[in-house]
């Protein structure tokens, strides 16, 4: 499968013009057509006292507003939503969109939001548990005509009708990374992703969902690999340091692609000879016209060369 970039949007940014967020993807993503596939979005409710959107309503209006990108979520924490209601939502935006829905999907971690608005925060091993049971409803809702009846161990559906089908079914990309959490996405990912890691962790994390993969018989090559973070280049080291130092967290070779176009092709071109094959990338810098054509006419076009 060739090498596949989509552009990845952070649920928040630093408080300033109302339609500054907006204004900016006018900018970015026609310059980005042709060359990147998809755009994600990630699913958070707040992230300090940042602006904030949520991602649904994002996905829907980047799904009308850009018809020339894929679209998803990086990835939905399942619990913030009922998985029945959820399916309907995925199937109906599946339709509306033409077939271009990505069902990204993970278990759900960020404790500040789950208290702020009032959701229980599980055990790890309940919320993987809780995953499972989604991905059944959505996979039988998804597939299976009349009603449908399934009872999880946490969530269940009783003669719940889906129509129309989505066609097809969107698919399912897990974001994921433990041991027992990679057991969930080789049961039922077709693609896998993992955030913010380096090529020793990317190999290691791939290695046990092979693991997986043997353990149920399934051929590891059938789940697509991705990869999820961020991207801080420039043409000096004074350049990529001072926006490697500009967010919320210092990046560095450890959690993202740091470094100069050709330094980042190198580093990209590790994760695509250990089969990754998609790199859902948040540009830091962006708007900037020079790291977008770093980013176009440099890397993109090298990475996709080794793929």
């Amino acid at each position: 499968m060739s090498v596949e970039f989509g552009l990845a949007l952070v649920e928040s940014h630093p408080k300033s013009a109302y339609t500054q967020w907006m204004d900016n993807l006018d900018i970015i993503l026609p310059q980005l057509a042709g060359h990147f596939k998809s755009v994600w979005m990630t699913d958070h409710l707040f992230w300090n006292d940042d602006y904030a959107y949520e991602v649904w309503t994002v996905l829907t209006w980047l799904a009308a507003r850009w018809p020339q990108f894929d679209i998803g979520p990086m990835v939905l924490g399942q619990n913030y939503r009922n998985p029945g209601l959820l399916a309907k939502m995925a199937a109906t935006l599946q339709q509306f969109s033409g077939g271009r829905f990505i069902m990204g999907i993970g278990a759900g971690w960020k404790e500040d939001e789950y208290s702020a608005f009032n959701y229980e925060l599980p055990s790890p091993k309940v919320r993987l548990e809780q995953l499972d049971d989604t991905l059944e409803i959505f996979k039988r809702l998804w597939t299976q005509h009349g009603k449908v009846t399934y009872h999880g161990k946490h969530y269940k559906i009783e003669d719940a009708i889906l129509e129309p089908k989505p066609l097809p079914p969107p698919p399912i990309c897990i974001g994921v990374s433990g041991d027992r959490a990679l057991a969930v996405a080789a049961k039922h990912a077709d693609w896998w992703n993992i955030s913010d890691v380096n090529i020793t962790k990317f190999k290691q994390r791939a290695a046990v969902l092979e693991q997986h993969c043997a353990a149920i018989g399934r051929d590891p090559q059938s789940i697509r690999r991705t990869w999820f973070g961020r991207v801080v280049t420039g043409r000096t080291d004074a350049e990529i340091h001072t926006l490697a130092n500009s967010w919320k967290q210092p990046f560095t070779t450890d959690n993202a692609f740091v470094g100069t176009p050709a330094q980042i092709v190198e580093q990209m071109s590790a994760f695509v000879d250990a089969g990754c094959d998609y790199f859902m990338i948040d540009i830091l810098g962006l708007p900037n016209q020079a790291i977008l054509d770093m980013v176009v006419n440099e890397i993109v076009p090298a990475v996709k060369k080794v793929g």
